[in-house]
This record gives C-alpha cells, sequence and structure tokens, in this order.
C-alpha cells in the first residue's frame, strides 16, 4: 500500500450483450486475463470528433481521446513539450510564417499512411467557422499551407503567441482527411479511427467503450491488449466498482475514501497537484451586474476551510484563473476571506441576513470529489451574510450547452483545465467577451484582453494577464475556489504514470 502526497497540500457501436452483461455483473478483467484493464471513468464520451461541439472543450474527456487520436505536439506527465505528430515546428524569424515537419512512418487505424495532407486538412478545418470546432478563433489565425515532402509552411494572417501550446491541448487532434471525407461525420461517429495507441473496439453510448491496441502504432506499445473504460458518472459508485474489484482504476472519488482505500490490502493510490482549478461563474445578468453583491459573494467563502473539511486538505486556495506553475501566477493577487466586509458590502446595496439577496447556483453532482457538498457549504457561508443561493443540479453536459448558449445562472460551478500553463486560455478564454467560453461579456474586459491575444512581446504580454487578472478581483467578475488535487486508485497489479494535466491515459498505465 503506498500513497503519493501532493507536493503541497497548500502549495463500435453494436457492442455485443456478452460484453454488456459482463460490465454489468462487474467481474474484473484485468482478473481474468493479464493483458485487459477496466477504467471506471467519470464522464461519458458524447462525440468522436475530438476536434468539434462542445465536447471537445471538455478537458476531462481528454484522456480517452489521447488513447485513439495523436495531437500535433505531445505533452509529458510533467506538462513538457515534445514531437507528437510533428517533429519539428516554429515561427519564421518575423512571426509571418510557420514551418512544421511531420513525423514518417505513421499510419492510421485502417493501415492508411498518415500524410502532410492529414495535417494540413485538419488544421484548416479547425479554422473553418462552418465545422464548429470551439477553438476555430485559434486555428484561423493561420493559412495559405503548402507541402514540400515532408515540411509544411502556412502564413500567419494574425500572430498567435500560444499557437504551438494550443497545438498540444484542447481540439488539436490530426484526423484523416481520405477517410473522414468518404465516411462523413456520421461514419466517422459510427467508426472513427486514429493514430493513437488504441482502436474502437465496441461503444455504448453512456455506459462504455472497449479499445484494443492497434499493432501499426508508431510509438511505445500500450501494457494492455484491450481496455475496458466504463463510464461511471456517480462518485459513491466509482468507490464501490474499485473496492469490489469490478474495475482495475478509478479517480476523482471523495478524498475520505482515497484515504480510506489506499489503506486497504491489494489498493494503491497517487494524489498530485493538476491544472484543474474549481470556480464559480458569475453571469452579468440580474444581481451579478451589482459589483458589491459579486465582491460580497467572493469575500464570503472561506476557501481554506472547504478544502481542510471537505477536501481533507487535498487543494491549494486560488484568487484567479492562474495557478501555481501557469505563465501569469501572481501570489500576491488575493480576494481574503472576510464576511463582515460581506455584511457592508450587501448593506451598501440595501441587503442585509433579513433582507437577502438571491439568485441561483448551478453545479454538478459527483463529477469533481465534493463539488455538491463545496457548493453547499458554500452557500451555507452566504446564508451567514445575507445571501440567499438556491441549488440547481446539472449534469457536465448540461453546463456545457448553457456556457455555449449564455444562459448560465447567475453563478454556475465548473471545473477549468488549462494544461498548458498559457493564460490566454484561462483568464484570457475565460474571461473575453466573444469567446465562446466567457460567461462574463463586460466591454471593459474585452478592451483589456484583446489586445494580448496578439501580443508579440513576451514579458509585455505576461504583464498584461497580471495586471488583468488583478482588475478581475478587484472587480468580482468570478470567483475562483481552488487548484485540484486529483486522488486515483488502482489495484496493486497495475502501475499509473499521473499527468499533471489530470489526464488518466490508459497507455500510461502499466503492469505492476
Amino acid at each position: 500500500m503506498t500513497s503519493s502526497l501532493p507536493l503541497s497540500r497548500r502549495g463500435f457501436m453494436g457492442a455485443s450483450a456478452a460484453l454488456t452483461a459482463l460490465l454489468a455483473t462487474g467481474s474484473s478483467v484485468l482478473a481474468e486475463g493479464a493483458d485487459s484493464l477496466t477504467i471506471a471513468y467519470n464522464l461519458p464520451v458524447q462525440s468522436w470528433d475530438p476536434t468539434t461541439g462542445p465536447a471537445a472543450v471538455n478537458p476531462a474527456l481528454q484522456s480517452v481521446y489521447l488513447a485513439v487520436f495523436d495531437r500535433y505536439i505531445a505533452q509529458a506527465p510533467d506538462l513538457s513539450f515534445g514531437p507528437g505528430l510533428l517533429t519539428d515546428w516554429g515561427f519564421s524569424e518575423d512571426k509571418s510564417q510557420i514551418t512544421m515537419t511531420v513525423r514518417e512512418g505513421v499510419t492510421w487505424h485502417n493501415g492508411d499512411a498518415l500524410t502532410p495532407e492529414d495535417i494540413v486538412w485538419s488544421l484548416a478545418r479547425a479554422g473553418d467557422p462552418a465545422t464548429g470546432n470551439p477553438m476555430q478563433f485559434v486555428w484561423g489565425k493561420i493559412g495559405n499551407f503548402s507541402v514540400d515532402g515532408n515540411v509544411i509552411t502556412a502564413d500567419v494572417k494574425e500572430f498567435e503567441p500560444a499557437l504551438f501550446k494550443w497545438m498540444a491541448f484542447l481540439t488539436a487532434f490530426v484526423l484523416p482527411k481520405a477517410y473522414y471525407e468518404k465516411v462523413g461525420a456520421e461514419g466517422f461517429e459510427k467508426a472513427p479511427i486514429g493514430t493513437g495507441p488504441y482502436m474502437v473496439d465496441a461503444f455504448e453510448q453512456g455506459a462504455y467503450v472497449r479499445l484494443k491496441a492497434y499493432p501499426g502504432y508508431w510509438g511505445e506499445k500500450p501494457a494492455f491488449e484491450t481496455v475496458t473504460i466504463k463510464f461511471v458518472t456517480d462518485a459513491a459508485s466509482r468507490v464501490a466498482e474499485i473496492e469490489s474489484g469490478n474495475s482495475d482504476v478509478t479517480s476523482n472519488i471523495p478524498y475520505e475514501e482515497y484515504d480510506r482505500l489506499i489503506a486497504k490490502d491489494g489498493l494503491e493510490g497517487e494524489a498530485v497537484p493538476i491544472t484543474d482549478i474549481g470556480m464559480i461563474f458569475l453571469n452579468d445578468i440580474d444581481v451579478m451586474l451589482d459589483k458589491n453583491v459579486r465582491l460580497a459573494a467572493h469575500h464570503a467563502i472561506d476557501k481554506q476551510l472547504i478544502i481542510d473539511r471537505l477536501l481533507r486538505g487535498y487543494g491549494v486556495p486560488l484568487s484567479t484563473l492562474e495557478v501555481p506553475g501557469y505563465a501569469a501566477y501572481d501570489e500576491s493577487i488575493t480576494v481574503d476571506y472576510d464576511p463582515e466586509k460581506s455584511k457592508e458590502l450587501l448593506a451598501a446595496s440595501g441587503y442585509s441576513t433579513d433582507t437577502p439577496v438571491k439568485f441561483t447556483i448551478q453545479t454538478t453532482r459527483g463529477f469533481k470529489p465534493k463539488d455538491y457538498e463545496m457548493i453547499q457549504a458554500i452557500v451555507g457561508m452566504w446564508r451567514k451574510v445575507g445571501i440567499e443561493a438556491e441549488i440547481e443540479v446539472y449534469e457536465i453536459a448540461k453546463h456545457y450547452e448553457l456556457r455555449a448558449a449564455d444562459t448560465l445562472a447567475p453563478a454556475a460551478f465548473y471545473n477549468w483545465g488549462n494544461s498548458i500553463g498559457d493564460p490566454s486560455t484561462s483568464t484570457g478564454f475565460a474571461m473575453f467577451g466573444p469567446s465562446p467560453h466567457a460567461v462574463w461579456d463586460s466591454a471593459d474586459l474585452v478592451e483589456k484582453i484583446g489586445p494580448l491575444f496578439g501580443e508579440p512581446d513576451e514579458d509585455k504580454r505576461i504583464a498584461g494577464y497580471k495586471d488583468v487578472s488583478r482588475y478581475i478581483a478587484e472587480e468580482g467578475y468570478v470567483i475562483p475556489l481552488l487548484q485540484y488535487v486529483m486522488p486515483v486508485v488502482f489495484r496493486s497489479a497495475v502501475a499509473v504514470t499521473p499527468y499533471t494535466s489530470g489526464d488518466l491515459l490508459p497507455q500510461a498505465i502499466s503492469k505492476a
């Protein structure tokens, strides 16, 4: 029994009935054969196109996608960048062009060779607004591609400082041009192929996906021939899965259960700080248009108490959307716990415990450890200062739907992932009104953040984001809560390589 504690507690279609029955009975696949693995995962795959729609920007789905598809640029467990399907890349000296070299000897799951045309098609498709890529405004900044052997060049239509970081992030997957054009979007959903270490062997919407190792994979051969990922959205059920032996690996369970399970014979654990943060989006509607209400809501939350009591110390309190390790993290920006100040702010707007301000807060339940319980605790803290909030529970998919339509409640709990650590992908996209991920849409932030997206001077760009983060904290436009520590529990027969990104990759699980 071992546990890796946080570095700082502060600091295809048509699966067989037989397989469905097997999953229902819960027999551990690992117990049946050393070449098989079962993972109890906290989120179901909703689409097999990892570049379009709301699912494409859900950090929690990246682990499954990365088993089947490859990105342009790879990322190591410590978040460092390295060759993926591209072996070399860079801007020209004057930033007017980019050059990319495509890896040779890579094949798709149907045996076709990966070509530079696949890379060009994938990038052009991602930059086309008609395809529905949520990050189109990043990929659309390059164009006029040309190919010479295995080398691709393209013009920079608008400079994007984090372009190559994005090539290791959300929607940065390469898809097969010829196959996709042959089968179409519907055909691809039924039988997706990638260049990753695993092929999709069977899939039942909302239930599971079974993966088979691809024998022609260009990289290191994965340890397990078959991986079954069971979609188990309820945290208590994931605990039961691992404790009963029905699954070999699970994650994102309550921390008290993590501590209990890793003390049992036959189970191991890893708990490491990751790049995900817990936050409360504030929507620029109703009572949230009142600065006093926004700041009062923030000052009333005792984040350290929540971490200590509900998360057993696993977490780091935050006051901005940058975490330790992000390029623009500034520890001097703080919004202190001060309930008396909350009362003063609310009184200035005519509210009190007798005449409270009222609004709805939305949250998931069981998606992240103690998510619902944290919001319950926060609502209790708010009640003491003159805020009466009604809790509405929704699934994470519903959050994405409402956020895309800009119809979230005045307050909405969410976890934000930024595994590349760039401020444009945290403070930038979360708070820039025209971004499809933003909820707060005020013109002042558009004016402040807009120029930073294309700022060529890196020092000036980072300093600018720090200034924006301080301004956001002063105005109370969002409520950051904490940096997560992700608990992973697994049977002693396997070993798990944890990723700081929060990814739980099947290919990063080996035999002990």
